[in-house]
């Protein structure tokens, strides 16, 4: 069997510019005989691409929602009229907390999840560390702050009874997929840390983590933040580094130039394909 990874909607465009693209993040992954849908992208154009590409959503076995940001969860609306309605959604059990980003003039700007909790109505909220879905595919949450380097983004804040708190994003869950190669790791944004993750994954399952595949937020990480990035990457081993949306141009380029057998430009329309046990 194989593990296959379809991106479908990404900051950048596919290489034949015949999908739309958009800032935001949206996967469909395929193992053990299910098909996930992992985030949704900003708006529904994700959905359309997936019809571009041959993938039928109807069929969709289980949706993940990384976390409660718009360009993750924008497209749920769309969704929600193609998968059926038994289809289960993963989230943290903090998904719906009401998310804002402070702006430089120092207004508030909502970007949390754009519609209504009555339209999840049975929502599968997760908060164990780990959560087995089938024979080889976990989901990930409670991720520990273990390193000094990745601090917490300034700019993000939740809306509580006493006002603005900072977001220190506890509704983040990413999504392994166990294989030949050791697990394959599919994130949305990383705010917790992409290297917080991997110490994470590692105590969890102590399987090596071959590929990291997402949004990795390093956006507006420093030289430092990246270059330990990129030492924590080889400590762990890992060969395949599909990542893009919110790894920021001077991320990739990095990562490129460390990794240059295994980087991959994760745009819109990427497929990767693994082989599992």
């Amino acid at each position: 069997m194989s593990l296959k990874i379809t991106t479908l909607i990404e900051n950048l465009p596919d290489r034949e510019g015949k999908l739309k693209y958009e800032h935001g993040f949206s996967a469909i992954v395929e193992a053990d005989g299910i098909r996930v849908l992992f985030d949704t992208g900003q708006t529904g154009a994700f959905a359309e691409n997936a019809k571009h590409l041959g993938i039928d959503l109807s069929e969709t076995g289980a949706v993940i929602l990384s976390h409660g940001h718009y360009d993750h969860t924008g497209g749920v609306p769309a969704l929600h009229s193609i998968i059926k309605k038994e289809t289960p959604v993963y989230a943290g059990k903090e998904f719906f907390l009401p998310k804002y980003k402070r702006l430089e003039d120092g207004t508030w700007k909502y970007n949390g999840n754009p519609f209504e909790k009555e339209l999840l109505p049975e929502i599968h909220f997760v908060g164990q560390d780990v959560t087995r879905l089938s024979e080889n595919l976990f989901l990930f949450k409670n991720f520990a702050r273990t390193n000094t380097f990745e601090t917490v983004n300034p700019k993000f804040f939740v809306k509580t009874d006493a006002g603005f708190e900072q977001d220190l994003f506890p509704d983040e869950i990413a999504l392994g997929v166990k294989t030949k190669q050791g697990l394959v790791l599919l994130v949305g944004c990383s705010h917790v840390g992409i290297v917080n993750i991997l110490e994470h994954v590692k105590k969890q399952l102590n399987i090596p983590v071959a590929a990291v595949i997402g949004g990795t937020h390093l956006v507006e990480a420093g030289e430092e933040r990246l270059q330990e990035t990129v030492k924590e990457f080889k400590k762990h081993g890992i060969k395949t580094i599909a990542v893009s949306h919110c790894t920021g141009e001077a991320g990739m380029a990095l990562l490129k130039n460390k990794f240059p057998a295994g980087f991959v430009l994760n745009c819109t329309g990427n497929r990767l394909e693994f082989e599992t046990e």
